[in-house]
C-alpha cells in the first residue's frame, strides 16, 4: 500500500511573522540584473569603460544598470553576456551575491513515507518554482514507491548510485543496476521498487513541463449576450 510523504526537515526558516523574507538585493528585476552584472564584472576584473569596449554598450548604460537605474533591452543583455562569455539567464539567477549557494545537508529539506521506507531529499534551492529538480531517493530493500502522475510533458530522468531499481511505467518495467539510468516520461502511471536485499541510492532529476502562455483575451463589445 502506498503510504503519504511527509515532511521531516526543513531548511531554516525566515525571520519575521509566519516566516516572511526579508527584502534583499533580488527584490525587483533591476536590481537583480545589476547585482549579477556587478558580481559577474568583478570576477573578470574588468572595469566598466573595460566592458564597454568589449560588448559595444555604453559606460553610462552600464552603470545605469549596475545601479538598479534602468532594465537593459534583450539585445543589450546579449551584448554583454557576450562579452563576458556567459549565457544571458546568469543575469537573472538568485545566487548569493558571490555567485553560489551553499544548501547544507543538514539543512536539506527531506520528505519520507510514514513506515520510513523511502527518503527523497532535495538537492536543489526550493525557494520559488524550478524548472527542474534534483532529488537524492533511499528505498528500503523490497519496498515499492508508487509516484504521483506530473503534468503532460514532464520528464524523469533516474540514475542508480547504489543497489539496484526496478522502474515500472504502466505494464512496462525495467530492471536497473548500479550505474544505470532511465529517462520517461512522467505523467504515466509509474512506480519505484528496490528488488534487492540492500537500500537503493537513487538520483532524479525531473524536469516539469513548460506552462503554455495565457492569452488575455478581451471580450468582444460588440457582441451582445443572449
Amino acid at each position: 500500500m502506498h503510504l503519504p510523504l511527509t515532511l521531516v526537515r526543513d531548511a531554516e526558516a525566515g525571520d519575521g511573522a509566519h516566516g516572511a523574507r526579508a527584502e534583499g538585493p533580488f527584490d525587483s528585476l533591476e536590481n537583480l540584473v545589476g547585482v549579477n552584472l556587478a558580481r559577474l564584472r568583478a570576477e573578470r576584473q574588468l572595469s566598466l569603460d573595460a566592458l564597454a569596449r568589449a560588448s559595444g554598450v555604453s559606460r553610462a548604460m552600464l552603470a545605469q544598470v549596475e545601479s538598479a537605474r534602468s532594465v537593459p533591452s534583450i539585445k543589450v543583455l546579449c551584448k554583454v553576456a557576450a562579452a563576458l562569455k556567459v549565457s544571458v539567464s546568469a543575469f537573472l539567477r538568485r545566487h548569493a551575491v558571490n555567485g553560489f549557494e551553499h544548501l547544507p545537508a543538514d539543512r536539506a529539506k527531506r520528505v519520507v513515507s510514514a513506515d520510513g521506507r523511502y527518503s527523497a531529499r532535495a538537492l536543489y534551492p526550493d525557494s520559488e518554482p524550478a524548472s527542474a529538480e534534483f532529488h537524492e531517493l533511499r528505498i528500503a530493500p523490497l519496498h515499492t514507491e508508487h509516484g504521483a502522475r506530473r503534468a503532460p510533458g514532464t520528464t524523469m530522468n533516474l540514475v542508480v548510485s547504489e543497489g539496484t531499481l526496478e522502474v515500472s511505467v504502466h505494464d512496462q518495467r525495467q530492471l536497473l543496476a548500479t550505474g544505470d539510468a532511465i529517462v520517461f516520461d512522467a505523467d504515466q502511471p509509474h512506480s519505484l521498487r528496490n528488488p534487492g536485499d540492500t537500500e537503493a541510492r537513487v538520483f532524479r532529476v525531473t524536469v516539469n513541463a513548460e506552462t503554455p502562455p495565457r492569452w488575455d483575451v478581451q471580450p468582444d463589445a460588440s457582441r451582445s449576450v443572449q
